[in-house]
C-alpha cells in the first residue's frame, strides 16, 4: 500500500525524508539531502587533499588561523567599543575629510575594508549617519585597506611573527577567564596572535611548494592580466576579506611562484571582489539607504579598478622607479603594496569631488518607497494583503546600535498600524481622524456593513511585524551592556502591550457594535459615543504629540496634560455611569458592559501610548533616551 502510494505521488505510511515524489517510478533526492552530500564530498576531497600534501594542509591551517583572527579582533573591537561606536561615527562624519579619517582609521585597525563597510551601512540603514557622510567613510576604508599589506610587504618573508604571537596568546586566554572588559581585551589580543600565527603558516604552507609556478597558467598581455584579476576577484569572495587574498599573494611572489604583473593584477581583483562581496550582502540584507552605499562600494571599487586595469603598466614601471629611488627596485612585495596604495589614492582623487554628485544619483536611481498616509486600506482586498516589518535588515544587526534603532522604527510602524486598527475597531476610517465629531453621518452604514474586523486586521496586519520583531531581537548576538538590555526588555515589553491593546480593540468592538446601532436616544447609545469620542481625540493627540518637534521641557508638559486628561475622563465617566444609574438611565447589565469596556479603552490608549509617543519626528538618540532615561514612557 505504502509503494503504490508514493508511485502516485501520495504517502500513507511514513514516507521516506530523503526522497520526493515528481512522478511513477521516479523519485529525485530532496534538495536537503543533495546539499549534505555535497558537503560530505567537499569535506572527504579536502581531507584527500591535506593527506596527499602536507605542503598544502600548513597553508589552509594558516589560513584558517588568519581568518579566525580577524573575526576574533573584530569581536573583540566591538566590545570594547560598546554604545561609543553611534558617538564616534555620528562625530566622524560630520565633514567629508573627517569620515575619509575614520574610515582609513577604522580598517587599519579591523584590517577589513569589507566589514568597515558592512557596519557603515548598517549605521546608514538605521538612519545614524547620512548617505553623504558613510560614501566618504567608503573612500577611507578603501585607502585603509593598503595598510595591511604594507605591513606584511615591509615585515618580509623571513620575519616571524611568532616570537611576538606568542606571548600575545598567553595574555589573550588568560585575559579571557576575567570581566567583560577583560575578554573583550583578551579576544582583541588572541586575535593579534593567531593573524600573526596565521601568517607565519601561509608563508611555510607556499615555501614547501617549490616547484609550483602560478605564471606558467597565465596567457600573455591583456587576456593573462584579466585573468588573475579574475583570480583575485574569485579569491576575495570566497574568503570575504580583500586582506587574506593580499597576504596569499605577498606570499606567493615571495617565493617567486608568482611574478610582480600577475600579482599587481590580483590586487585589482582583490579591490573587485570586496567590492562585489559588500554589494551582494549590503544589497540583500540593508534598507534602501544601506543599498544605495552598498552600490556606491561596487561603482567606487570597479570604477578604481577599471582605471588601474587601463593604466596598468605605466603604473607598474612608476612603482618600480618609486621604488628603485629609495632602494627597494628588487623587493617585489613593496612594489605590490606601493601599487595597491596608489590606485586606491588614485580612486579617491577621482571620486572625492563627485561625492555629492554621487549621492543624489544614488537617491534618483533608488528612491525611497513612498509610505502611505493610510497603512490599511478600507477596501477588503487591500485590507486582506499581509503586512509584515518595514524597517527589520539583518545588516542592522552588525551593531547594537544600529539594531536598537531599526527596533525603534518598527515599534512606531507597529504603532501606526495599530492606531488605524483600533480606528476602524470604532468606526472611524482613517480619512475621518483630521475632523473627529461625536457621530459622523456614515457611521451607521458603516455599522451595517461591519467589512472589516479588528480581530482580522490583528491577524492580518499585526501579528506577522510582532513575529518579525521577535525574531529580529531573537538574532541578536552582539554584546549588550546594562542599559542597552534594559532597552531591549522594554522594546519587548512595549510591543507585547501595542499586541495586547490591538486584541483588547476586538472585544470593545463587539459592544461598540451593538450599542451604537441604538435609538438616538439611548443612554447606553450616548454613553458609547462619549467613549468613542474620547478615544479617538485621544488617538489623534497621541499623533500629534508623537510628530512634535517642541523643545524637551514643553513636549513633556504636553505629555503630562494628556495623561491627566486621561485620568480625568476616567473619573467623570465612571461617575456618570453611576448618576445614569441611580437616575434609572442605565440598567446595571449596560453600565458593567460600559465599565468593561472603558478599562479596554483605557487598556488600548496606553498600549498604544507606549509605542507612538517614542518621538517618531526626532533623532533617534531621543527616541532611545525615553526608553532608557530616568522616566521612561514603558513600564514592566
Amino acid at each position: 500500500m505504502e509503494r503504490r502510494a508514493l508511485r502516485t505521488g501520495r504517502c500513507i505510511g511514513p514516507c521516506c525524508p530523503f526522497t520526493t515524489p515528481i512522478a511513477e517510478g521516479v523519485t529525485l533526492l530532496s534538495p536537503v539531502y543533495s546539499k549534505h552530500s555535497l558537503i560530505v564530498l567537499a569535506l572527504a576531497a579536502l581531507t584527500w587533499s591535506f593527506w596527499y600534501s602536507p605542503g598544502w594542509l600548513v597553508l589552509c591551517a594558516g589560513l584558517a588561523l588568519f581568518l579566525f583572527g580577524m573575526q576574533n579582533l573584530e569581536q573583540g573591537l566591538k566590545s570594547l567599543a560598546g554604545g561609543k561606536l553611534e558617538l564616534w561615527l555620528t562625530k566622524s562624519t560630520a565633514t567629508p575629510f573627517k569620515g575619509l579619517l575614520f574610515g582609513t582609521a577604522a580598517t587599519f585597525v579591523l584590517q577589513s575594508s569589507t566589514l568597515v563597510s558592512l557596519l557603515t551601512i548598517a549605521f546608514l540603514s538605521s538612519g545614524l549617519i547620512t548617505l553623504a557622510g558613510s560614501i566618504a567613510v567608503l573612500f577611507g576604508a578603501n585607502l585603509g585597506a593598503t595598510s595591511g599589506i604594507w605591513l606584511l610587504a615591509m615585515a618580509g618573508q623571513n620575519l616571524s611573527m611568532a616570537p611576538l604571537a606568542m606571548p600575545l596568546l598567553v595574555f589573550g586566554v588568560l585575559l579571557g577567564f576575567s570581566g567583560a572588559k577583560g575578554k573583550a581585551i583578551g579576544r582583541f589580543l588572541l586575535g593579534i596572535s593567531l593573524i600573526f600565527l596565521g601568517i607565519d603558516e601561509i608563508k611555510e604552507g607556499f615555501s614547501s611548494f617549490g616547484d609550483l609556478q602560478l605564471v606558467r597558467y597565465s596567457a600573455e598581455g591583456i587576456q593573462g592580466a584579466l585573468l588573475f584579476i579574475g583570480v583575485g576577484t574569485l579569491i576575495t569572495v570566497v574568503l570575504q576579506s580583500s586582506h587574506a587574498t593580499l597576504m596569499l599573494t605577498l606570499a606567493a611572489l615571495a617565493n617567486q611562484q608568482l611574478e610582480l604583473p600577475q600579482a599587481l593584477a590580483i590586487a585589482i581583483g582583490s579591490n573587485v571582489g570586496s567590492a562585489v562581496s559588500t554589494g551582494v550582502m549590503g544589497m540583500i540584507g540593508s534598507a534602501r539607504s544601506g543599498q544605495r552605499l552598498a552600490l556606491a562600494h561596487v561603482v567606487f571599487n570597479c570604477t578604481t579598478a577599471v582605471i588601474a586595469f587601463l593604466l596598468l603598466s605605466p603604473m607598474a614601471w612608476l612603482v618600480m622607479e618609486a621604488t628603485g629611488w629609495v632602494g627597494y627596485r628588487d623587493n617585489t612585495l613593496i612594489q605590490v603594496a606601493m601599487f595597491h596604495t596608489l590606485f586606491n589614492m588614485m580612486g579617491v582623487l577621482v571620486f572625492w569631488p563627485l561625492q555629492s554628485h554621487l549621492a543624489k544619483a544614488l537617491e534618483r536611481w533608488m528612491p525611497d518607497p513612498l509610505e502611505p498616509a493610510v497603512l490599511i486600506a478600507t477596501d477588503t482586498q487591500q485590507a486582506a494583503q499581509t503586512t509584515r516589518a518595514r524597517y527589520l535588515q539583518p545588516a542592522s544587526l552588525q551593531t547594537v546600535e544600529s539594531a536598537s534603532s531599526a527596533v525603534s522604527k518598527e515599534l512606531q510602524h507597529m504603532g501606526r498600524l495599530g492606531l488605524e486598527v483600533v480606528g476602524h475597531a470604532l468606526y472611524a476610517p482613517a480619512p475621518m481622524r483630521e475632523g473627529i465629531a461625536r457621530e459622523d453621518a456614515g457611521l451607521r452604514n458603516r455599522l451595517q456593513l461591519q467589512s472589516i474586523n479588528a480581530d482580522v486586521l490583528y491577524t492580518t496586519h499585526i501579528k506577522g511585524v510582532y513575529a518579525d520583531l521577535l525574531e529580529f531581537m531573537g538574532s541578536m548576538v552582539q554584546p549588550l551592556d546594562g542599559a542597552q538590555q534594559d532597552y531591549w526588555h522594554k522594546s519587548q515589553v512595549a510591543a507585547f502591550q501595542l499586541v495586547e491593546a490591538v486584541k483588547d480593540s476586538h472585544r470593545l468592538q463587539r459592544n461598540m457594535h451593538k450599542y451604537l446601532q441604538g435609538p438616538d436616544d439611548s443612554a447606553a447609545r450616548s454613553s458609547y459615543l462619549e467613549l468613542r469620542l474620547h478615544m479617538l481625540e485621544t488617538l489623534r493627540d497621541m499623533r500629534v504629540l508623537s510628530l512634535s518637534d517642541a523643545p524637551e521641557v514643553q513636549w513633556a508638559g504636553q505629555l503630562q496634560a494628556l495623561d491627566e486628561r486621561l485620568q480625568s475622563f476616567d473619573t467623570n465617566f465612571r461617575k456618570h455611569l453611576f448618576a445614569a444609574i441611580r437616575g434609572g438611565l442605565l440598567d446595571s447589565l449596560t453600565v458593567s458592559s460600559l465599565m468593561n469596556d472603558l478599562g479596554f479603552a483605557h487598556s488600548i490608549l496606553q498600549g498604544l501610548r507606549h509605542v507612538l509617543l517614542l518621538g517618531e519626528g526626532h533623532e533617534v538618540a531621543r527616541q532611545q533616551q525615553l526608553l532608557m532615561g530616568d522616566a521612561p514612557l514603558i513600564h514592566a
